[in-house]
């Protein structure tokens, strides 16, 4: 079988020893470097894609109004010394705003060197070290910390680190918060009655909240720029003018970003969410128009609808990869798009509006690994936001898929059974047929016996899915249909075996065919 690790499934500790020293160093980032920072950080997920259009010619991406605090406090322990040789654990807490992962840099003073190391990627060069996170501790909000240890060896002495920085920020203890100077009007009212939004999303007269990956929301404008509003330090997105993708834009905080340099027309822009963020809701402010210009009548519905359901392999998990182990390059969440994913890439060929509910980790009674039991994929599909319990979901009356494509069962299946879960293989089996025909009852309830839903599944528990079509289509639902989609070309180069941007083009290509065969009505 596979491997297959997931970055929501895996977690790690380790203990210390007696410790030998003990320091702790803080400092705080001014507001030059800060403001410095983010600007290089905006030049880089705002570039413009160059001569995408003639439309778009010399477009550029601007930064309104933005803050951010910066901060962190470091303590250094090293836990055992021996001639030669030493132990330490070193602790990072975040003081400022949440980051998606982290790299503590220190120079040794006096030629030490690290050996082994854990919880975490190293590399020195001569007496600088820089420690990455690991793909499953890099996450850090305000107040959060993450550990690693490490061995060494020195020679003469051994003095502590006093030159802690992360993320280049240099660690003393306090934070400092900055503002870039903005013209930009506030955010318009009532931000959804010109925006067509696809996706599970709580809106206010001026917010509109979400943690699904793949919402998007689309609008109409005439004039030279838009600006797009945005409250999000947890994932990145994609801004489309005119059908191109014209910025990235990486964890962007709170922030209004501007595409200019559009020629003086009408126009179209599409703001989509590339990633998973079960954890925390992204909050989107509406797009504003530039001087001169006009937020028009939102773009009408695509009477087509899709809906997709799944685990990491629905979301998109690791797709940009082109190695399984992508920890170098940004890990899981900077190489993931679920507008890249098998699901969009279909809908959008067949001229269909479509909601990717997907939850990376998760099964239909069993998560990866058998972790938080007493949880499952059915939790949190009932939410609207997947962080907030006890949240229930509406679905509006513009939501009416006339096809629902599911595909659960990769982590119920993919690991052995551990000590102390309550399954065997066959009770596992059993179970989970169960669950599936409870949550076929749910979505036919929802969305009525028109709706064909489609059971799609790997080699991996393909059989066992079949018999949960078999079961239902002997009870009468024959609008329930299997899928196997497993291919000999898939190479599952994404990260950490998942499928790679290859694979998620060929599986809607497959998909696209076996759609064409379905009764549907549209």
């Amino acid at each position: 079988m596979t491997p297959y690790t997931n970055q929501y499934a895996r977690r790690r500790t380790f203990s210390s020893g007696k410790f030998f020293a003990t320091v702790v160093w803080e400092r705080s980032q001014t507001l030059e470097e800060q403001v410095q920072t983010t600007r290089q950080r905006s030049a880089v997920a705002g570039a413009v894609v160059a001569a995408v259009t003639a439309s778009l010619i010399a477009a550029a991406v601007t930064t309104a109004p933005a803050q951010a605090a910066a901060g962190c406090r470091v303590t250094y322990q090293v836990a055992s010394q021996w001639t030669g040789g030493f132990g330490a654990n070193v602790t990072v807490t975040n003081l400022g705003d949440p980051i998606p992962s982290w790299r503590l840099a220190w120079s040794f003073a006096a030629g030490q060197r690290v050996g082994q190391l854990w919880n975490g990627t190293v590399r020195q060069s001569g007496a600088l070290v820089e420690v990455d996170s690991a793909s499953w501790n890099g996450r850090l909000g305000t107040g959060a910390s993450a550990g690693f240890g490490f061995n060494g060896s020195w020679s003469g002495s051994n003095p502590v680190p006093t030159d802690f920085t992360l993320n280049g920020t240099p660690c003393t203890g306090t934070t400092v918060t900055t503002t870039t100077t903005t013209t930009t009007t506030p955010p318009v009212s009532d931000i959804l009655s010109r925006t067509h939004t696809v996706g599970r999303v709580r809106a206010t007269a001026d917010t509109a909240r979400y943690t699904w990956p793949g919402v998007y929301f689309e609008s109409r404008f005439r004039g030279t720029g838009v600006g797009i509003v945005l409250n999000d330090a947890d994932n990145d997105y994609d801004v489309q003018v005119d059908g191109t993708t014209v910025a990235s834009l990486i964890t962007p905080g709170r922030v209004t970003r501007w595409i200019n340099g559009l020629t003086d027309a009408e126009h179209t822009v599409r703001l989509v969410k590339r990633s998973e963020s079960p954890w925390a809701a992204g909050e989107f402010g509406g797009f504003l128009p530039a001087a001169g210009g006009e937020i028009l009548a939102k773009p009408a519905a695509r009477s087509r609808q899709v809906e997709f359901i799944g685990d990491s392999l629905t979301a998109g998990y690791g797709n940009l990869s082109t190695t399984r182990d992508c920890s170098a390059t940004g890990g899981v969440d900077r190489n993931t798009n679920t507008d890249l994913a098998f699901g969009p890439l279909a809908a959008r060929g067949l001229g269909a509006d479509y909601q990717v509910n997907a939850h990376s980790g998760r099964g239909m009674v069993r998560n990866y690994n058998g972790g938080e039991p007493g949880t499952s994929f059915r939790t949190y599909y009932d939410r609207g936001l997947q962080n907030v319990a006890g949240d229930v979901w509406r679905n509006p009356d513009t939501w009416r898929p006339q096809l629902v494509v599911v595909g659960l069962g990769t982590n119920d299946f993919s690991t052995a059974i551990n000590p102390g879960e309550p399954w065997t293989p066959d009770s596992l089996t059993a179970a989970y047929r169960t669950a599936y025909q409870g949550f076929l009852d749910k979505l036919r309830t929802q969305y009525g016996p028109g709706t064909v839903i489609v059971v799609s599944a790997t080699n991996l528990f393909a059989a066992t899915a079949e018999q949960v079509v078999k079961d239902r289509n002997a009870r009468g639902d024959d609008r329930v249909r299997f899928w196997n989609y497993d291919n000999p070309g898939l190479d599952r180069l994404g990260c950490d075996w998942h499928f790679s941007g290859n694979d998620h083009r060929l599986i809607a290509g497959l998909l696209t065919d076996y759609i064409a065969a379905l009764p549907l009505s549209w």
